[in-house]
């Protein structure tokens, strides 16, 4: 069974604090169905902005929200312990009275990496680490007492409470786009995102379904979420209702049923109100 279409934004965290709220409160107004924003030390594409950082900014916007989904897209697995994270994923759970998409992924950005004096390995080793703090969370998020000995990460009877509000966990958001890490969301993901062009994303989510079906797990319990990063996509979904509905065309067409769309400029604010009336109904309705 196809998934419904659910629409949210991406709001990169480079704007003053109280922009920032008012952004979020903006986009729950027009009713999108979740909210995310990033896990970086500075914005990679302009790294000389201010950029306030992920999962403190996440429990405050816990607080200045009611309905939407909340989270992190995604967040980088060599920025924190993974016991450390599964901590703050459960804190924000309960903040938000379970509305947390749990998201995670390798890291990519060399560059903040080496300015900030983090380790940054090779990339089997990156997948490696991935792999084990994904298993590890999963673990940790639905254990009261866990045991893990990895070859990056150990935890020895660790207990974990309180439980996620969520059971039995927040749902897992994996960021993904090479075959192994497909082959890893294919067993954990309750949501898969990657970001790209229209023929990329087909092909991903082609292998994805393959991924599946070689473990025994129906693909479609798995919803096919696009991070509507403009420079891939090649295209701006706010410039017109039209032009948003085109990239939602396109895309869904490939496989995507979620549109996570990059926050559109203060200017383009007014066409977002347009259509969050007058498109997205008819968008979900299909």
């Amino acid at each position: 069974m196809a998934q419904p279409a659910r629409f949210g934004i991406v709001r990169n965290q480079n704007l003053p604090w109280e922009t920032m709220v008012r952004h979020w409160q903006v986009f729950e107004e027009a009713g999108f169905d979740s909210i995310w924003h990033a896990d970086h030390y500075q914005r990679p594409s302009r790294p000389e902005d201010p950029f306030l950082e992920g999962w403190t900014l996440l429990s405050a916007m816990a607080m200045k929200t009611t309905m939407p989904r909340i989270g992190i897209l995604v967040t980088s697995n060599t920025f924190r312990h993974p016991p450390l994270l599964a901590k703050q994923a459960v804190t924000v759970d309960h903040i938000s009275g379970g509305r947390l998409e749990l998201g995670l992924g390798t890291g990519w950005f060399k560059g903040e990496h080496e300015r900030f004096g983090v380790p940054f390995p090779e990339t089997p080793e990156l997948v490696d680490r991935f792999e084990e703090a994904v298993t590890l969370i999963d673990r940790l998020l639905t254990q009261e007492v866990t045991t893990f000995a990895g070859e990056y990460y150990q935890v020895h009877e660790a207990p974990f409470r309180p439980a996620p509000v969520q059971r039995p966990r927040p749902p897992l958001t994996l960021g993904a786009h090479g075959p192994r890490m497909l082959r890893i969301a294919a067993r954990f993901a309750d949501r898969w995102n990657s970001h790209g062009s229209v023929e990329e994303i087909r092909e991903r989510n082609a292998r994805l379904d393959e991924a599946c079906v070689a473990i025994g797990r129906d693909p479609n319990e798995i919803i096919r979420s696009l991070y509507g990063w403009t420079i891939p996509m090649g295209m701006n979904p706010w410039e017109s209702p039209d032009a948003f509905a085109d990239a939602v065309g396109r895309y869904g067409e490939a496989g995507m049923s979620e549109f996570l769309m990059e926050a559109p400029h203060e200017e383009e604010i007014p066409v977002l109100e347009r259509i969050a009336t007058d498109l997205l109904p008819s968008l979900r309705r299909g």
